[in-house]
């Protein structure tokens, strides 16, 4: 398969891709904390639903606006995108709800390391022989994590934290699907963003509404509300933005290094907001995570 290398990439659009991409880790590092919250008051299914939904009817315009190719690229790509992000986020978001909010933000940054061997499986590019350390100092420190919080004996995952491990790889294949899908495509990030959040939302209803329980009620909470416009603006329509954007002008890798900031971010939040805490082999586990992260940002960025 042959690979499809960027050009030499602009400076500055590469410095702000990567400044745009470690806002979108502070928010998304902070987001399990407040999802998880969130889901004190409302049902899965039923939170996502509302998420996306609102997510789309903000950016209705933005797709509305696009000249006519460009809502064609925005389909092309979002559709088969969006429904990739709605298993992760039905992955993230169940898995949250059943392990720490610190657990998740350590959990997902596997998606670095996984993404060179997707890379290698999608587009052709074979990972170093490094790589394949990397990873297997992740998945120690994911087990090590695991086994740490209660779910289970080290190397064996709770459920809550095997949803998380799904969704990093899915997060792998997504980010490399996108910039294959978008390279020679014109579709404006945010109608590309509304595209892929009507699918996550319209999935998440049609799913709620075919389950036993229907959809409750929405609950009158201000925490809930705060916590959903929060990630509706935040971590939804900033955040698909800003990775839509910035994988026009980074390589898939770059990307998802970048991001391996974002454990960092979300086990503060869990601790200093949550009041969650962390036993000192699950710290080692989630510290063996981020050492591989940087190790491959070293290596690959």
């Amino acid at each position: 398969m042959p690979s499809l290398a960027l050009p030499h990439p602009n400076t500055h659009l590469l410095r702000l891709s990567d400044l745009m991409l470690l806002l979108v880790a502070m928010v998304w590092g902070s987001s399990y904390g407040v999802a998880k919250g969130a889901l004190a008051f409302y049902p899965v299914l039923g939170f996502l639903a509302l998420r996306f939904s609102v997510t789309f009817g903000l950016l209705m315009p933005a797709l509305l606006r696009a000249d006519a190719k460009q809502r064609r690229d925005a389909l092309v790509c979002g559709l088969p995108l969006g429904g990739l992000m709605l298993a992760i986020f039905l992955c993230e978001t169940f898995g949250v709800a059943l392990t720490q909010a610190s657990n998740a933000a350590f959990l997902i940054s596997l998606c670095v390391v996984f993404t060179p061997f997707v890379e290698w499986l999608l587009l052709g590019r074979r990972p170093t022989r490094a790589m394949f350390g990397f990873a297997a100092v992740s998945l120690l420190g994911a087990g090590m994590l695991s086994g740490a919080s209660g779910e289970g004996l080290p190397g064996r995952l709770g459920l809550g934290d095997g949803l998380m491990l799904a969704a990093a790889l899915l997060r792998a294949v997504t980010v490399c699907m996108t910039s294959k899908l978008s390279r020679d495509r014109h579709a404006p990030a945010l109608a590309l963003t509304a595209v892929q959040s009507g699918v996550i939302g319209l999935g998440s209803l049609g799913l709620a509404l075919l389950s036993p329980d229907g959809l409750p009620a929405l609950p009158s909470d201000a925490a809930f509300w705060s916590a959903s416009i929060y990630l509706i603006l935040g971590c939804t329509v900033f955040a698909f933005f800003a990775q839509n954007w910035a994988l026009k002008h980074s390589p898939p890798s770059r990307v998802s290094l970048l991001m391996g900031s974002e454990p960092a971010f979300g086990a503060l939040f869990a601790v200093l907001w949550l009041g969650e805490s962390l036993s000192p082999l699950a710290w080692a586990g989630g510290t063996l995570i981020v050492l591989a992260t940087l190790w491959t940002s070293m290596r690959r960025g």
